[in-house]
């Protein structure tokens, strides 16, 4: 980790109370009070429920050194005379100017990735496969909020040569703010789908929300897009470069075989092969591919990198059971895009016979039903069960074909949908488990598997 030193601090915030002299640097700068460190600067974020400025002293007990501090806030009559505050009007608006301070001194090629479905896997490829031929630090988690990413910024090795950040948002002119904290050169627009509508009103809405990230893009830098989305059709400045499955386009994916554990495609005619599965990640390899390509990789030797991928867990991982079924925990998160390509990979799996366990798709609003109903619409004679719980996930149900003669049933209580997945846990059997984050979907996993 970086050691910030007092100076470099000091130059960005000039107000302080404290021994601005001791010898001192800041291995670690953090929100939460009860995280245990070593020479750390807390910043105490205000929240709806909660003042971080009330947590100091536990800061201090657990090994902070130094603090950021709101000039409206009083100070701890405990704290030591020679305990460092920097002193500034807002303590978020402190972290996001530290982070971009840190950003610059470091000065990595910043690729900055957003969109709808798929940003956290695309950042991932991105980072693992350029990771072969630079000093790469990518956003760990799903730290891509005001907050997160600029901890991901100062979390960066002094070495980094190149910095991969996910950015995500819930609502208008969020993605321009991370966009002018991590001032991107390269920025990639996965897709634009469903996710947020409720807050953005249609899929023109969450386009401009998504395309506000090149308000920090640096000006000779390059915008990466879903060349497949019409919304994503826009003039700039910057040079624009397309991905995706229509002809004509700067990356153009063909020829999508999927296999047991493998994905092979070719990309302008070069082949290339990913221990991921669907047409989806095809696309999301042209992202890289381009990104690769504008930073002077060889390709054939990007081609060996991006087979021998490693992406954490949750995100379509397989588990071989003991019945012999294979368990697909796709529990990460969902939008009625990424359940109908999870549905769309299931399908070309080789077991016989294929089963959806489904959940409710979050923050649509006024399009839940409408949205879930399109994942039923998929669901074809190809997927012999599809079980939901939930809500609005009964929609998918009530969606399915007319003609569609395989089991289905929709569940309001998890321990009787477990009990009826349990008949399934067979031998040349599929079971695919996918819905929105807060359905806690990983639990009904552990339970069947464990």
């Amino acid at each position: 980790m970086k050691k910030f030193s007092i100076d470099f601090l000091h130059k960005i915030f000039l107000k302080y109370r404290g021994n601005l002299n001791q010898q001192l640097d800041i291995d670690t700068i953090y929100t939460d009070s009860r995280e245990v460190v070593t020479n750390g600067l807390f910043v105490p974020i205000i929240g709806e429920r909660f003042n971080g400025h009330d947590f100091l002293l536990q800061a201090v007990d657990k090994g902070a050194v130094a603090s950021l501090w709101s000039e409206k806030e009083e100070i701890p009559a405990d704290l030591p005379d020679d305990f460092l505050l920097f002193f500034v009007e807002d303590t978020l608006e402190g972290l996001q100017q530290l982070a971009t301070e840190y950003r610059d001194y470091i000065n990595p090629t910043v690729i900055g990735v957003t969109g709808s479905n798929g940003k956290t896997t695309t950042k991932e490829l991105i980072g693992s496969s350029l990771s072969e031929f630079y000093q790469v630090t990518k956003t760990e988690g799903n730290l891509n909020n005001l907050i997160g990413l600029p901890l991901s910024i100062l979390r960066m090795p002094v070495q980094t040569e190149v910095l991969v950040l996910e950015m995500g948002m819930s609502g208008f002119g969020e993605i321009e703010r991370l966009s002018e904290i991590a001032k991107p050169n390269i920025a990639v627009i996965t897709n634009i789908g469903e996710s947020h509508i409720e807050h953005l009103g249609s899929r023109e809405g969450i386009a401009k929300a998504k395309l506000e990230i090149v308000k920090g893009l640096s000006e000779d830098g390059v915008l990466i897009v879903d060349g497949d989305e019409p919304l994503l059709e826009v003039d700039l400045s910057q040079r624009i470069v397309t991905c995706g499955f229509n002809s004509g386009l700067d990356y153009e994916v063909k020829d999508v075989v999927q296999k047991k554990s493998e994905t092979t495609f070719t990309i302008n005619e070069q082949l290339f092969s990913i221990p991921l599965l669907g047409m989806h990640q095809a696309k999301n390899t042209a992202y890289a591919l381009a990104i690769s390509d504008l930073l002077r990789i060889d390709s054939s030797k990007m081609a060996h990198s991006l087979a021998n991928l490693s992406l954490p867990g949750m995100r379509f991982e397989q588990i071989a059971t003991k019945s012999g079924a294979v368990v697909v925990n796709d529990a990460y998160n969902a939008s009625a895009t990424s359940m109908r390509a999870s549905i769309d990979v299931i399908k070309r799996f080789s077991e016989s016979y294929k089963v959806l366990v489904l959940g409710d798709i979050f923050e649509l609003g006024q399009f839940a039903e409408s949205e879930h109903r399109k994942v039923g619409e998929v669901i074809n004679q190809e997927i012999d069960a599809v079980f939901t719980v939930g809500q609005d996930s009964q929609y998918i149900i009530k969606a399915l074909p007319s003609d569609f003669n395989g089991r289905a049933e929709h569940f309001d209580n998890r321990d009787m949908l477990l009990n009826e997945i349990e008949n399934y846990m067979k031998k040349d059997t599929v079971i695919l488990f996918k819905a929105s984050r807060g359905m806690k979907f990983e639990q009904l996993v552990q339970q069947l598997v464990s």
